[in-house]
């Protein structure tokens, strides 16, 4: 049986205030492909599917398209809900749609899977929604945290598991130790620590299928992250997109294959002197690519935004970080205002104050001499 395993679609998610929607639709399509062109037998997305609790009505679309496209392909689907969806919302949505296309949601069903066979048997598959402690303290008391709700859901499934008999996956959303996040990108499902789940709460089953990291992670041979299907912030530009193709035979899991998706726009960061930006031959092969700068003039410049979408129009953010710092020479404004002996060097101590510790250029000192030689031009002929 082949198992596709895909995660964090995030549909409606903006990318430096502009909409992936259509982005986003390519690759899923793409994605289509790739259950057409590998037979896969069961695509299983693990959470996060859109990117907010209330979905404009363009999501509702794309995601109902693309499952049943999956469907069209010959597969099943089993869809979990993220901490970025709204359980209630993801769950209506699942009666709307045709058979072979699962979306679970609710936390009572833990434990009870949705089995699929082929020629070797049955295989288990174990959804387990995001599982919010708060919300779960009535039914499994004591839990608190994330470690310990999924280590109850996971404690479920075993038990059914032993039951039943016959190989299986398990689906879930969540922080595994061991993981390295994007900086700023996936939403904190921690508190202190706690909430990070050992690696062994996934113990007893063929193939664990996790979601909520963005970028693919290979925890151990069972225990993978897909990651998302498309770039959603600068910090996750280098890391591929794609999804695992997941092989059982008949005694578990037999191989796990990485199957690249496309990039709708290449994300890159420059870092140089803006004028560089602007002119150099260097950078032409990142005009159509999502850019952001840090360009690296020792001043802030001009307008540097507008500039640079001149050159690249999908400059996404820019941000001044001096390749060098001018070294402060440790006096106070005051102290620099009473040690000048002339307007031209009040005025540089003014600007080394605003521009920490760097006074006026060779330029500048010319433009400051023409305007206080012009204002004695004037003074003397009043």
């Amino acid at each position: 049986m082949r198992i596709l395993h895909t995660s964090d679609w995030h549909i409606g998610r903006t990318f430096h205030g502009h909409s992936t929607l259509d982005a986003l639709g390519g690759v899923l399509r793409a994605l289509v492909a790739q259950v057409r062109d590998h037979d896969v037998d069961v695509v299983i997305v693990a959470g996060d599917v859109f990117d907010s609790a209330t979905p404009a009505a363009g999501c509702y679309a794309l995601l109902t398209d693309t499952l049943a496209a999956i469907a069209d392909a010959g597969a099943q689907v089993v869809v979990t809900s993220g901490n970025h969806d709204s359980a209630a919302r993801l769950g209506f949505q699942s009666t709307l749609l045709r058979p072979g296309i699962h979306v679970v949601t609710d936390p009572q069903t833990v434990g009870t899977p949705i089995t699929v066979s082929d020629a070797d048997g049955p295989v288990h598959i174990y959804g387990i929604p995001f599982l919010e402690p708060a919300l779960l303290r009535h039914v499994w008391p004591g839990v608190r945290t994330q470690a310990q709700v999924l280590g109850r859901a996971m404690q479920l499934v075993r038990d059914d598991l032993a039951t039943r008999g016959g190989r299986s996956i398990a689906v879930a959303h969540c922080f595994a130790a061991g993981v390295e996040p994007t900086p700023r990108l996936e939403r904190d499902i921690q508190q202190g620590g706690l909430d990070v789940v050992p690696l062994s709460t996934f113990d007893g089953v063929d193939y664990m299928a996790l979601g909520h990291i963005h970028g693919r992670q290979r925890l151990s041979q069972r225990v993978r992250y897909a990651g998302a299907p498309l770039h959603y912030s600068f910090g996750e530009g280098d890391k591929p997109r794609g999804s695992w193709l997941v092989e059982l035979d008949a005694t578990g899991l037999a191989d796990v294959t990485w199957l690249e998706l496309p990039v709708p726009r290449r994300l890159v960061t420059l870092a140089a002197p803006l004028e560089d930006l602007l002119t150099d031959e260097a950078y032409a092969g990142h005009e159509g690519d999502w850019v952001s700068v840090e360009y690296t003039d020792t001043l802030p410049q001009r307008d540097p935004m507008r500039r640079l979408q001149e050159r690249f129009p999908h400059c996404a953010c820019v941000a001044h970080k001096p390749a060098e710092k001018t070294r402060d020479d440790g006096l106070s404004y005051a102290r620099r205002v009473r040690s000048a002996r002339s307007d031209r060097e009040l005025l540089d101590a003014f600007l080394r104050h605003v521009r920490e510790g760097d006074g006026a250029n060779e330029r500048e000192t010319a433009l400051i001499d023409d305007v206080l030689d012009a204002r004695t031009v004037a003074e003397a002929a009043t």
